[in-house]
């Protein structure tokens, strides 16, 4: 039946339906092409199936109760009824076994699809770094020494090791096909492991919104065969371009609706120096440390020579370089009003006199 022959205010209510199924039906999620979103698509369904089961009868009852005991039909009068056994035993029993299956499957699940959990496979992974800028992706392939901004390649069923950060503000990796979304943020390394189980131009995104590029922030996830991926990566190094300081400091201006770029070659442990460039200290280590005193700075490392200012800032008038306790010297400690009458560990009490022993310092 023709959409227009339909009485007007059937229209819109016929219309909403069929894009509302049409896209279901196209819905990358529903339609996973990798084992970790077939098992994320699984449990999605199935936990819906289950909490379905609470919610259809409770409407269907609404209905139908409604409806038979309606104010214009005699029904049997009983004021004093209180409690019925059977009731409820239905209707706590039934919510208690499908809470604590929903439990149990969810449990389970949360942790063999952790992130973070490398894959079980006789494959060797392949592993990319992804840094999210501003409004753009760049992959690096450390192993394979190439980088690329907006696309990626890899061999199918192959596990696939990513290392994410940003070099901007908070973004969100997802290629949905894939499954599993996870955030990138600035001095910190977040993974993900994923799979292809199948070849073909998946559509990756940033599902997080960070300016006005965002909804250009997507890159091109291209699953093919190992002879594929191979003429990929020598693709990337016919390129001729390197990704030195230079050329990312370049690289990381804001720009909008960016076109592949392809790098032969990538400045060595360029992706732990973005993570370090927004900590203090473990430079270049990928770490997630403070500077303190069980974490001293690396000499000749920036964080090093800022402690040195630092310090020197404080350092008491002639004392060598380095000689300083944050400002606090002993002397001037000595000057101050009222400290005269306290006693260090290595000095005698006054005769006649107790030490308590909260006062030693």
């Amino acid at each position: 039946m023709s959409l227009l022959k339909l009485p007007g205010r059937l229209r819109p209510w016929v219309l909403l339906a069929s894009v509302l199924f049409l896209g279901g039906c196209q819905s990358a999620i529903l339609n996973p092409k990798g084992q970790i979103g077939i098992d994320e698509r699984n449990l999605l369904v199935t936990c819906t199936v289950l909490m379905l089961l609470v919610v259809v009868p409770v409407i269907v009852m609404a209905l139908v109760f409604a409806y038979r005991y309606r104010a214009s039909k005699q029904n049997r009068y009983e004021p004093e009824w209180h409690h019925s056994t059977p009731i409820e035993i239905v209707v706590w029993a039934i919510p208690c076994v499908i809470i604590t299956v929903l439990g149990v499957l969810v449990w389970r699940s949360s942790h063999a699809l952790d992130p973070y959990r490398p894959l079980d496979s006789d494959v060797p992974p392949v592993t990319i770094q992804a840094v999210s800028l501003d409004w753009k992706w760049l992959f690096i392939y450390p192993d394979q020494n190439v980088a690329a901004v907006n696309e990626m390649a890899f061999p199918e069923k192959t596990p696939l090791n990513f290392r994410i950060t940003s070099d901007s503000v908070m973004n969100a990796f997802f290629i949905p096909e894939l499954g599993t979304m996870i955030y990138s943020m600035a001095g910190m390394e977040t993974k993900l492991h994923l799979i292809a189980n199948e070849q073909g131009d998946l559509r990756g995104m940033s599902s997080h919104y960070s300016g006005q590029g965002f909804s250009g922030m997507q890159f091109k996830a291209i699953s093919t065969d190992q002879a594929g991926f191979e003429a990929w990566i020598a693709k990337a190094r016919a390129s001729g371009k390197t990704l030195d300081d230079a050329s990312y400091a370049e690289l990381a201006k804001p720009s909008e609706n960016v076109a592949p770029i392809y790098y032969a070659s990538v400045k060595p442990e360029l992706f732990n120096g973005i993570i370090a460039k927004y900590m203090m200290g473990s430079h270049g280590k990928g770490g997630h440390k403070m500077l303190g005193m069980d974490n001293p700075a690396e000499p000749g490392t920036e964080a090093a020579q800022q402690a040195d200012a630092h310090a020197g800032d404080h350092a008491p008038p002639g004392a060598p370089a380095g000689d300083a306790h944050d400002g606090h010297d002993m002397q001037s400690m000595d000057a101050m009003p009222g400290m005269e009458h306290m006693h260090h560990d290595d000095a005698k009490a006054p005769a006649g006199e107790t030490r308590n022993p909260q006062e030693t310092h």
